[in-house]
């Protein structure tokens, strides 16, 4: 397909953002920042308020907790370190991560936690990188005895477990067995996790530490990290996990006092960020730029390919296609349309308005990011309503529907 060199029409732009505006007008949608761009073309719309019931007005610079579109960014770290030769894809990880030496696997996926066979090969970098390590949020097995035993032991985010210090985390990840052997089957979000323990090891820095340092500070990601400082608290919205059958708005976080009001135990890769549109921005225009920021090389040509360009065999992605299809609302977003690259979603077949190659993921606090090569189009959208309801997902269906109609070529 062509690249496009040409920008946004006016009837376009004025449609998006009609789209945009009848959202937050429902009252379903409190607040909301998209910031899409194309070629030098940038335009942002910042749109409601930060709290349901008003407050403070949604600006550029509004501060957004990013839920699992953490993920394209945070493997950034674990490129880096191949750029440098400091891993590479097919080491064993258990030099730096022993605790998952010697794995056991378990004969049925939902069968008891006692019942194992060895692991067939060691985990290797790779696997962790196309998270096929053997052990993932799998959304169509909850309710197992591993899936709850990943619950009980706060491997994830999900309160009020809380989850501990890397160590400790590894500790009780080694103590599980794995779902699927090494490399057999994509799982969701642990690897991403993992990813920032493996880094952290590595360089002898703490994963936040390594990632402002090489990613962050070079592209001017001022606002983004794993909380948000006292004196900028006011600039994070309230989020919501609205109730599923009424549409009350539940406060899931606040920002004072908020489980991002304060550095975490864990600096989770995997859903922990917190940024702005801007400092997304920034990062996939360097994804788009083959790894150039302004004159700076940022990372590798041949590392932002493989990131993202789909890494799945069919056996791997079949997983990838049961999430996507067994989900209800959370499976409409862009990212189901294919494979998986590093760190996120690579489409691979033409299933809406976007074309082969857009790459990104959504977050379940209502964020999503993708860039897209071939019209060399970036979209972020970010609101404060956690995808407990269709209503943030179908705001980012919406978004994305009316931004590729406003492709003026």
């Amino acid at each position: 397909m062509e690249q496009g060199n040409g920008g946004f029409s006016e009837a376009g732009l004025c449609r998006l953002r009609d789209v945009l505006t009848r959202h937050v007008e429902s009252g379903r949608i409190p607040g909301l920042v998209a910031l899409f761009s194309r070629g030098e073309e940038t335009h942002v719309e910042a749109i409601g308020t930060m709290r349901h019931d008003g407050g403070a007005p949604m600006s550029r610079d509004t501060i957004f907790r990013m839920a699992s579109t953490s993920k394209p960014v945070s493997v950034a770290a674990a490129m880096v370190l191949l750029d440098e030769c400091r891993l590479r894809l097919d080491d064993p990880v258990q030099e730096w991560l022993p605790e998952l030496a010697d794995r056991r696997v378990l004969k049925r996926f939902d069968g008891p936690l006692d019942d194992t066979v060895p692991a067939r090969r060691p985990i290797t970098v790779r696997d962790l990188l196309t998270s096929t390590f053997g052990l993932g949020m799998d959304m169509t097995s909850l309710g197992t005895p591993i899936m709850n035993a990943v619950f009980e032991q706060g491997l994830t985010p999900n309160l009020p477990v809380p989850v501990p210090e890397p160590d400790e985390w590894m500790r009780r990840l080694g103590e599980l067995p794995l779902m699927h052997q090494p490399g057999e089957r994509w799982q969701y979000h642990i690897s991403n996790d993992l990813l920032g323990v493996l880094v952290a090891r590595v360089t002898g820095r703490p994963f936040e530490t390594f990632l402002r340092e090489r990613i962050f500070d070079p592209l001017g990601m001022k606002d983004t990290g794993f909380h948000v400082p006292a004196d900028q608290i006011d600039r994070l919205p309230t989020l919501y996990a609205p109730d599923p059958q009424t549409g009350e708005f539940l406060v899931w976080d606040e920002a004072e006092g908020g489980r991002w009001s304060r550095p975490p135990a864990f600096a989770g890769g995997g859903g922990g960020l917190v940024s702005t549109a801007d400092d997304y921005h920034a990062y996939f225009r360097m994804l788009l730029n083959g790894g150039m920021h302004g004159g700076e090389r940022i990372l590798s040509r041949p590392a932002v390919e493989l990131m993202t360009t789909d890494r799945l065999t069919p056996e791997q992605n079949a997983a990838r296609k049961a999430m996507a299809t067994e989900n209800v609302h959370i499976s409409h977003g862009q990212g189901q349309h294919g494979g998986w690259g590093f760190g996120m979603a690579v489409r691979t077949y033409r299933g809406d308005y976007a074309p082969i190659g857009q790459f990104g993921w959504d977050g379940g606090s209502g964020t999503a990011s993708y860039a897209d090569p071939a019209n060399r189009l970036t979209g972020i959208l970010l609101t404060q309503v956690g995808a407990s309801t269709p209503d943030s997902m179908r705001l980012v269906h919406d978004f994305w529907t009316t931004l590729y109609q406003a492709i003026d070529d």
